[in-house]
């Protein structure tokens, strides 16, 4: 039973790790991946001494910080919320309303950003037009830092539904006899959440943000290539290294840099979730992944 399981992984994940050798060679097609001449870590060394290494790097961990940050945080909080809700129905469509975003695509969703900020047709600056304003050029690169906001008030739109079922289902594991001690106690409902709750869900919590923290290095490319688009002027600020590396494989064809690229984004990652959980596990063996 578990060999189909096995083989899929050994397939699609360890035999492709092979062409983690074109990160250390000059791919040359006639050649090959095996034949084309090694080059050492000149292609690491192209990657950050252009100067785009380290932005892209910044880049993809404050989105990432953020996004993190913004979205669990506002699970934790409606799966609280929806805990304490004592309106059956009203609390069943409402996890249905703030769960639906997860089923739309990030094509719908750069579309329909599009058509929100858009400088000549754009909803915003029609609105802006009708009241006597000045439009705002969202794509030029004096507003790039707008951007920050609008990526992360979507990737918490979009993710806010979906994360808080597991806080949901952690906080429905709860003892109900912990809530009756703290009535009985004469708790308030913060009061609860704060010393009854918020300490039954914290293991769940600290499992979820290092399960995350692996990804640090590792940006949604649906999310930023749909919402930001082909624009250069947003590059400096929006750029992750997803997008970095889709867009350097279409247009110069440089697979030793993107392959130096993706592999210097697996190193990164692993070594953050080894120390991350190194120190969880100092601090409390019982929050650690392993």
């Amino acid at each position: 039973m578990l060999l189909p399981a096995v083989l899929i992984v050994l397939v699609f994940i360890y035999i492709p790790m092979t062409g983690l050798v074109l990160a250390f060679k000059n791919y040359q097609y006639n050649l090959g991946v095996f034949a084309s001449p090694w080059v050492g870590f000149d292609n690491f060394r192209y990657f950050f001494e252009s100067g785009t290494g380290l932005k892209i790097t910044w880049n993809t961990v404050f989105f990432n910080v953020i996004n993190l940050l913004t979205s669990q945080g506002l699970a934790i909080i409606i799966a609280i919320i929806f805990n304490e809700m004592r309106a059956r129905y009203f609390k069943k469509l409402s996890q249905s309303v703030i769960f639906l975003p997860y089923f739309i695509s990030w094509i719908i969703v750069g579309a329909f950003i599009y058509n929100i900020f858009d400088y000549n047709s754009g909803m915003l600056n029609a609105s802006i037009k009708a009241l006597g304003g000045q439009p705002l050029d969202m794509y030029n690169a004096d507003n790039a830092g707008l951007w920050v906001l609008v990526i992360m008030f979507f990737n918490s739109w979009k993710w806010v539904g979906y994360n808080s079922i597991i806080y949901i289902a952690a906080i429905t594991g709860v003892d109900q006899e912990c809530y009756e001690a703290a009535d009985i106690d004469g708790a308030n409902i913060f009061q609860k959440i704060r010393s009854v709750t918020m300490p039954a869900i914290l293991p769940t919590i600290v499992v979820i943000l290092l399960l995350n923290v692996g990804r640090l290095l590792r940006g949604d490319f649906q999310m930023y290539y749909q919402i930001v688009g082909n624009n250069g002027q947003l590059f400096d600020t929006t750029d992750v290294i997803d997008t970095f590396v889709f867009r350097s494989l279409i247009s110069t064809g440089d697979i030793g840099m993107t392959a130096a690229a993706t592999f210097y984004q697996s190193v990164f990652c692993f070594v953050t979730i080894m120390v991350v959980n190194r120190i969880v596990k100092k601090t409390n063996p019982d929050y650690a992944l392993f």
